[in-house]
């Protein structure tokens, strides 16, 4: 589970992990469909530089990007399927969700966000595990 709060709202998304090099390469590719309250989280062994794109993917997603204290650096919404163009995220990006298109707007899910989750040093983090 990925959590999220921000001034006035909050989400909750059930996250697939995608911590290797091959889930990372294959990502959300040939899907049909994505639930709201679902999504793919990416992670890093550190904060680096990182790009997307959307090869072979079938839906829209918006890439919200994470440093390493959880904040939400950039979100990139509505992906385009297909699209071979490379989304940038910032330099030091520790994790990305890609959730469905057009949902981050929806929910005022934007940069400033903070997220919880269980792969962010405790030390580090805004909002720790508890």
């Amino acid at each position: 589970m990925a959590e999220f709060r921000w001034d006035g709202g909050g989400a909750r998304f059930a996250v697939e992990i995608a911590d290797d090099d091959a889930e990372r390469a294959r990502g959300l590719m040939f899907r049909e469909s994505l639930s709201s309250s679902a999504g793919m989280l990416f992670i890093y062994d550190q904060p680096q530089k990182v790009s997307f794109w959307m090869k072979n993917t079938l839906i829209p997603l918006d890439m919200i990007f994470i440093g390493a204290d959880g904040r939400v650096n950039r979100v990139h919404s509505n992906a385009i399927p297909g699209d071979l163009t490379g989304i940038p995220g910032p330099d030091a990006t520790l994790m990305v969700l890609e959730i469905k298109g057009g949902l981050a707007a929806r929910l005022g899910l934007a940069e400033g966000a903070e997220m919880r989750h269980p792969a962010l040093a405790a030390e580090t983090a805004l909002w720790p595990c508890s």
